[in-house]
């Protein structure tokens, strides 16, 4: 995002704040991240710094990248340096593991400021086609229609579609929870269990998404859209995702513990499964697939026990 606005914007500085100084000094000296885009020019308005205030000082926008399971303390520890007014626009995707938080309750609880200006950014957005200026569409999120139609200008290019929306519920809960499903996806890719099945879970898989969101307060409509639907199905069939990679080895027999330690990302559906329990009694919605997920994460649960469970349930009635 720190290239897309710095290419759409060559006037602006963008300060891109990081916690590697090699990173930064790849950033700085050499105009690429040797880290994840080494391929990647990146322009030359794009400034890295590993100090939180020089970045923050007179910022128009911030858009915080931060994985949800660290963003909390990490907030915490620059609120300082952070305006009052400074608009967040989060690209983070998740719940928080014990709280069962949206972002759009991290940023301004851990900044202490229930006024700060929130905008959630989602889609289906792989960041290496971003990199590579391919057409892509998101949607930016916010209660304040002025904000959001401002992030909108910000962000919106050729090669960048963003359409508006003011159901910040259901933008970070159907961002959240495909991940979840994207790791289910992995798991029937990796037990080879065939297209008919990958096909009826990750439908199943977008009604229970539907149904907690909506309890949640959410517009179905929403989870019909380009953050629901739309991300649920490049997250899903893509072998670029992260969280369907993590399915994919699940269901090949390897060990999480293993998985995880080889990646050099955060797949945040591992996270956030934990959380999908807790939300499931909360708002009383059955979610079979989704909760089996956490299971198997959890190791109650083998993905083979798994599919029998599934195809064991009770014959119902299309809701």
């Amino acid at each position: 995002m720190a290239a897309h606005v710095a290419d759409r914007k060559p006037q602006l500085e963008v300060n891109m704040l990081v916690r590697d100084p090699q990173v930064c000094w790849s950033i700085n000296e050499k105009h690429c991240n040797f880290k994840y885009f080494p391929e990647h020019k990146l322009p030359e308005n794009v400034i890295a710094t590993t100090d939180a205030k020089a970045a923050l000082l007179n910022a128009d926008f911030c858009l915080h990248a931060v994985p949800v399971q660290f963003s909390s303390s990490y907030l915490e520890g620059i609120a300082m340096y952070v305006d009052p007014g400074l608009p967040f626009i989060s690209l983070s995707k998740g719940l928080e593991l014990n709280t069962l938080r949206t972002m759009s309750q991290i940023i301004p609880q851990a900044l202490r400021n229930p006024r700060q200006p929130y905008i959630v950014l989602s889609g289906p957005s792989f960041a290496l086609e971003l990199m590579n200026k391919l057409p892509t569409a998101m949607v930016v999120a916010s209660k304040d229609k002025k904000l959001a139609n401002t992030a909108q200008q910000l962000l919106a290019s050729r090669n960048l579609r963003i359409n508006r929306s003011s159901d910040v519920t259901g933008v970070e809960i159907a961002g959240a929870l495909k991940n979840v499903l994207a790791i289910a996806a992995g798991i029937v890719e990796g037990m080879n269990l065939g297209n008919n099945s990958m096909a009826a879970l990750v439908a199943q898989g977008c009604s229970e998404i539907r149904w907690l969101a909506t309890k949640m307060g959410a517009k179905s409509t929403t989870i019909t859209g380009l953050s629901g639907t739309g991300d649920i199905m490049l997250t899903c069939f893509v072998n670029l995702s992260r969280n369907r990679t993590v399915g994919v080895r699940l269901g090949s027999g390897e060990n999480l513990d293993d998985i995880l330690g080889s990646m050099n990302q955060v797949a945040e559906g591992v996270s956030t499964a934990g959380a999908v329990i807790a939300l499931a009694q909360k708002y009383n919605v059955k979610m079979p697939v989704l909760t089996a997920v956490a299971r198997i994460i959890d190791n109650e649960l083998t993905p083979q026990k798994a599919v029998l469970e599934l195809m064991s349930l009770p014959q119902v009635e299309e809701v």
